[in-house]
């Protein structure tokens, strides 16, 4: 039987996600909480007024499924779905059906790369996939690279929305997450006491001049997470990346609670995994963006 999560389902959800757990092959994106009462306020509580919808899958009495469907950019987005057993695909079709009826143009969804099945049944529902992003780790390490010395990198706070914008734009090449939200979402975004901007500056007479790049770092209790980190095409290949890094994580380090730094790579980002592994960082996971067309489907 397919029926909305209630709260008595969560420490049942609490052990499938565990089972999920137990193998990489199981992956899916899904609530981070491991207890009951994180799971409450996640998924039920703040879940509830961002508008997710949470659907699970119970088989006499035993919780054996969970998704749950959000908005996300100009469409939807999936958690799970998660699934022991065979009825994962009408999980599936009924969050399609969902989304649809929200009026989506297109829905997303996030399995491990190593989850075969997941991935079967979103492509045969008409998921297509986008890209795979590898998500790399290191513990508490010395990242020290110095910038060139015409460039010197600071500490925005707090950051201008407009200047924040114009540089991401000059930076990044393939997607623009950042440029639909509003100044209001990115102030606030910003003003999250773990979350720091530091950005790469042409320095000389004694000024900042032009922005050259800059990194997003977000800390979250034991690590840290590079949410973003680029540099503007006409500026690559003098260290100003690698310095940002360095600069980033001696930032995060400086904290004695954070114990590991993470980073991220999109597939076609060579050059940048092969720098991670040569500082150090070892893969955790790759997870594919899957798409699917509404419009089309």
């Amino acid at each position: 039987m397919i029926r909305p999560l209630a709260q008595k389902d969560l420490p049942q959800l609490v052990d499938l996600l565990a089972w999920m757990d137990q193998d990489a092959s199981r992956g899916v994106m899904a609530p981070e909480s491991r207890s009951p009462e994180g799971l409450y306020w996640e998924v039920l509580a703040l879940g509830g007024e961002a508008d997710w919808e949470t659907l699970v899958i119970e088989e006499d009495g035993r919780l054996v499924g969970y998704a749950a469907l959000y908005p996300f950019w100009e469409g939807g987005a999936l958690e799970g779905p998660l699934v022991q057993g065979p009825e994962g695909k009408k999980l599936l079709e009924k969050l399609i059906a969902r989304a649809r009826a929200r009026g989506y143009p297109t829905l997303h969804a996030f399995p491990q790369e190593s989850n075969r099945s997941l991935r079967w049944m979103l492509e045969e529902a008409g998921f297509a996939a986008q890209h795979t992003t590898y998500f790399f780790a290191i513990p508490r390490a010395d990242l020290t690279y110095p910038p060139p010395p015409d460039v010197h990198i600071v500490v925005e706070e707090p950051p201008d929305p407009e200047t924040y914008r114009q540089l991401y734009q000059a930076c990044e090449d393939n997607w623009a997450q950042r440029l639909s939200w509003s100044d209001e979402e990115l102030v606030e975004h910003f003003d999250d006491n773990e979350v720091t901007l530091l950005v790469a500056y042409r320095f000389a007479d004694g000024a900042l001049h032009e922005a050259l790049g800059m990194v997003e770092l977000e800390r979250d209790d034991d690590w840290a997470e590079i949410a973003y980190i680029g540099v503007i095409p006409e500026q690559r290949g003098q260290g100003i990346g690698r310095a940002l890094l360095g600069a980033a994580a001696n930032l995060a380090f400086a904290d004695p609670h954070v114990q590991k730094l993470r980073v991220r790579a999109h597939d076609h980002e060579k050059a940048a995994m092969e720098l991670y592994k040569q500082l150090g960082f070892q893969l955790e996971e790759a997870v594919v963006t899957y798409t699917l067309d509404l419009d089309q489907a």
